[in-house]
């Protein structure tokens, strides 16, 4: 069984590919994705969030809001804005953000190697999610959204990549909103396809990193049409990622007052008041904000062995969220809210000043190679465990069903 294989990519073209990559569909909100889409109508946005183009009565996940979609698709494959490539290939994908760069395949990955875990995942998926990201597959009969997968770095792979990306230039190359540059090299001779197919193929997994909502619906849409038994992922090497903190805000102490709140955590912790927000620098560490005030935590005892457990988003959960706040289920509770690291401690504070959320806790941030051992593991990691930067783009390349 191959892990992944080649395939004719429907992509922008030189002179358009700046105005059509967007940021992916689920980073953030509908009035957000109204405002970026505002006075471009090339950009991508109109395609993987098409509601941003209808009244704000209209329900995102109504079949109005995907006909639209496939509307707007279409009109930039008619317009030329988006054309699909003559043959088969690969594409190496690159994004430089300041110091940090990586560099990894575009390809499309096996349903089955998904289906008998070759493929690794370690989150759940809500079936509104899959519902949605499936009926805009069938809307399109495209996947738009590439899932962004990992694979335990090896050297012959990073041979093949630099090799090909150091003495060819990129067919495709723009910048983001937030300054990265993506950059794609297409790979369609004989002799390369087959080598880099040899490769990965020997590899013994790949892993999900972000996009299982995405995966879980492309394995939908191959159960219920019998086509189509691949999605469309880009595959980086794990020592290239970075994962940022996935911070919390809540909206209440749950009845408690601040005093009461830290004799509560004196229990599992060491607390300090800090002058400034300093983000933690280690495991076992946590900031939190509360009442203009920001505190150091230190976890009193030593981290547990097991990988999953140890992690500080399985820390504040079990010692924190679920016993004092009452919070058991973050993917459902609605008074927990998440902020990605990239934001800053600023941002948590904001969120606390405004009213909005009563406290912050800021997190150490979540490292690849616990992923990767938690999802050989086969075990589930907790709720928005990660936030990986720099992100990629919406509308580069996309999967013709």
């Amino acid at each position: 069984m191959g892990l992944i294989k080649p395939f004719a990519a429907i992509r922008p073209t030189p002179n358009t590919v700046q105005q059509v990559i967007a940021p992916p569909y689920d980073v953030m909100s509908r009035s957000e994705a109204k405002v970026m889409a505002l006075g471009n109508p090339v950009n991508f946005l109109h395609v993987s969030r098409a509601e941003a183009n209808l009244p704000d009565n209209v329900d995102a996940y109504s079949p109005e809001v995907y006909a639209k979609a496939a509307e707007n698709y279409n009109r930039l494959l008619q317009e030329g804005i988006l054309k699909k490539d003559a043959a088969p290939g690969f594409y190496f994908y690159r994004m430089t953000a300041g110091e940090h760069q990586q560099t990894g395949l575009v390809a499309l990955s096996s349903i089955e190697a998904y289906e008998n875990h070759q493929v690794k995942r370690h989150e759940l998926t809500r079936p509104v999610k899959e519902q949605d990201r499936l009926n805009h597959m069938k809307a399109l009969q495209a996947q738009t959204g590439p899932v962004l997968m990992a694979y335990r770095h090896q050297s012959q792979l990073d041979d093949i990549i630099q090799q090909f990306t150091q003495t060819q230039e990129p067919c495709l190359c723009a910048e983001d909103e937030h300054g990265v540059e993506h950059a794609l090299w297409y790979v369609h001779d004989e002799f390369s396809v087959e080598t880099i197919q040899q490769a990965f193929d020997e590899l013994d997994s790949l892993y999900i990193a972000d996009g299982h909502h995405r995966s879980s619906a492309a394995a939908l849409y191959a159960k219920e049409t019998g086509m189509d038994h691949h999605f469309l992922s880009v595959i980086f090497p794990h020592n290239h990622m970075l994962i940022h903190d996935y911070n919390r805000v809540i909206k209440d102490l749950n009845e408690h007052d601040v005093k009461a709140l830290l004799e509560k955590l004196n229990s599992h912790y060491h607390i300090e008041k800090t002058s400034n927000p300093e983000k933690p620098r280690a495991k076992g560490q946590l900031a939190m904000y509360v009442e203009k005030q920001w505190y150091s935590l230190k976890l009193q005892t030593p981290l547990p062995e097991s990988v999953k457990a140890s992690l500080d988003v399985s820390l504040l959960s079990q010692h924190i969220l679920a016993p004092i706040f009452n919070i058991k289920d973050q993917r459902k509770d609605p008074r927990i809210d998440f902020v990605g690291g990239i934001r800053g401690l600023k941002a948590l504070q904001k969120r606390v000043d405004s009213g909005d959320m009563a406290i912050a806790f800021a997190l150490y941030p979540t490292s690849m190679d616990e992923l990767l051992s938690i999802a050989d593991a086969g075990e589930i990691m907790p709720p928005k465990s990660t936030w990986f930067e720099p992100k990629l783009v919406d509308g580069l390349v996309v999967n013709p069903l």
